[in-house]
């Protein structure tokens, strides 16, 4: 038997067949190479790539903003003491809901969200990445259709849960995909525009959600997001997959496949002509597969153990997920429950329509920001963590300050500025996520980072801020205590400064994973 990697070796008198880059190529020079071959591999160019996985970004976040908006979330009915009453709106008013039930909707969608994101990032390594988004897409879009066509709270929670299994998978793998395809000198700002979507979708979804749902109905807002997702699921699974770093190629799995198929067949063959295998044989041979399954299915469940056991001893790591554990313990509760707050605050009689426009311009700009700075300053961990601290801290401060108002026009120029500082920590602290691993545990950093950030932040949160809400009966204490945690995520950033870190994404750059060279290498037999 002769392996791939064999066929690599030239005779001792011949020169070399296969051309292997010097140990001195330089790094980016190596990278140019693996762009070069994803180019060729698909008719995706990386610039595209990024321009689809924004687009695809933007749509996720729109869900989530669109659903927090009064026009789609709406209101119940309520009376004042001269018996004016307002007539019910939207979700809540649909259901009747509490607004602990309310904030219960939104929480819904991350028991998906978490359940799953390890699930996809454990699946990469024995199915193509490209493959598990572009299923994860078709969930999204079929949830979506059942969140407009539900018929009771229950069933719309339900679906709200498989949304979130459906946006798992590209929340865990896309930005690897993006950090593999970027310039040296630029990955910080193309996480910067990747993660720029989140607010701007969120801000779009305000915007989106406030209108649909004052014209039309709240239904339509769902349906709508469904048809514009739709294409890019059926994108997932028409165009050749691309190849992630750290994983087996794609090329050799099917070329496993075609040799195991042609094995089986071989064997069908054999037993349709001859007739040559008894009955209990072939249960001996079904027995066999049955336990190579299980092989399988311990071997993956043990390197799940010992993948997790080293991202716990990682310290940066758990560092960094604990600043943005308690970063996204506000910014979710922001996003849900901000336009509420700010038209019972401020009497906004537009809310959706302000907090959509402060937070896009404010996302866009602020997200891009800090991707531009951490390239400027040059894109290390240690200048990440000091970027995440101190725009954090300010940003904390303004946001604050601004609650303290009574000017809504004062309000709205202060949480701006606030917005624009917490917002510059999405490129950094993504950065930090993808750079503390080696490649091969990139989709499963990013995905603890999801799942942590989730149950331990916009999960708990907007039930919280409800329950909180329900008893001292004022957005603007209840906006203060919230936000206060900023500081909190400010002060744990700042410890990330003192870590001993290392950089580990350039561990598998010149030779892939051992793991994944003993996956890439496929037996072929002798004839």
């Amino acid at each position: 038997m002769v392996t791939k990697e064999d066929d690599c070796l030239p005779p001792p008198t011949e020169p070399s067949r296969c051309y292997s880059p010097p140990s001195t190529t330089p790094l980016a020079e190596l990278e140019t190479t693996r762009s070069l071959e994803i180019m060729e591999s698909s008719f995706l160019s990386p610039v595209w790539l990024l321009v689809i996985f924004c687009i695809i970004n933007l749509l996720n976040y729109m869900d989530r903003g669109a659903i927090a908006s009064n026009g789609v979330n709406g209101s119940t009915k309520s009376c004042n003491d001269k018996d004016k009453c307002t007539p019910a709106t939207g979700i809540q008013g649909h259901y009747n809901l509490s607004n602990f039930e309310d904030g219960v909707l939104s929480s819904s969608f991350m028991v998906g969200l978490l359940i799953a994101s390890p699930i996809f990032a454990s699946l990469a390594k024995s199915f193509n990445p490209f493959r598990l988004i572009g299923v994860g897409l078709t969930v999204w879009t079929i949830a979506v259709l059942g969140c407009g066509s539900s018929f009771a709270f229950w069933f719309i929670v339900l679906c709200r849960m498989f949304v979130g299994v459906g946006e798992a998978s590209f929340i865990s793998l896309a930005a690897p995909f993006i950090d593999d395809n970027a310039p040296h000198k630029q990955r910080a700002a193309w996480l910067g525009l990747f993660y720029m979507c989140i607010p701007s979708g969120v801000a779009l979804g305000y915007v989106y959600g406030g209108y649909v749902g004052k014209h039309f109905s709240w239904r339509y807002a769902f349906w709508g997001e469904a048809v514009l997702m739709a294409p890019f699921a059926v994108l997932g699974f028409l165009m050749k997959p691309l190849q992630l770093k750290g994983f087996p190629s794609t090329d050799s799995v099917e070329v496993m496949a075609s040799s195991l198929g042609a094995e089986v067949s071989k064997n069908n063959n054999h037993l349709q002509a001859g007739n040559e295998i008894k009955h209990d044989e072939v249960e001996v041979s079904i027995e066999i597969g049955r336990s190579g399954y299980a092989n399988a299915v311990w071997k993956s469940t043990t390197q799940f153990a010992r993948d997790m056991k080293v991202l716990c001893k990682e310290k940066v790591f758990v560092v960094n997920v604990l600043g943005y554990v308690a970063y996204n313990f506000v910014i979710g509760a922001y996003s849900y429950w901000g336009p509420k707050a700010g038209y019972n605050i401020y009497k906004m009689k537009n809310a959706d329509m302000i907090f959509g426009a402060v937070t896009i311009i404010c996302g866009i700009v602020g997200t891009l920001s800090g991707g531009l700075i951490l390239d400027h300053v040059t894109s290390t961990i240690p200048n990440a963590f000091k970027l995440l601290s101190g725009a954090t801290f300010l940003g904390a401060t303004c946001c604050f300050t601004a609650f303290t108002l009574k000017s809504l026009y004062g309000f709205v120029a202060l949480f701006a500025i606030g917005e624009l500082l917490v917002f510059a920590t999405q490129a950094p602290v993504n950065y930090v996520c993808l750079h503390c691993v080696e490649p091969s545990l990139r989709p499963l950093s990013m995905a603890i980072s999801t799942v942590a950030i989730h149950i331990f932040g916009d999960v708990p949160s907007s039930p919280l801020v409800g329950i909180v809400q329900d008893h001292i009966d004022s957005w603007r204490k209840t906006a203060l205590i919230l936000t206060s945690v900023l500081f909190l995520a400010a002060a744990i950033w700042f410890i990330g400064m003192f870590i001993n870190i290392i950089d580990r994404f350039n561990i598998e750059a010149e030779n892939e994973n051992p793991r994944s060279r003993q996956g890439q290498s496929i037996m072929v037999m002798n004839p």
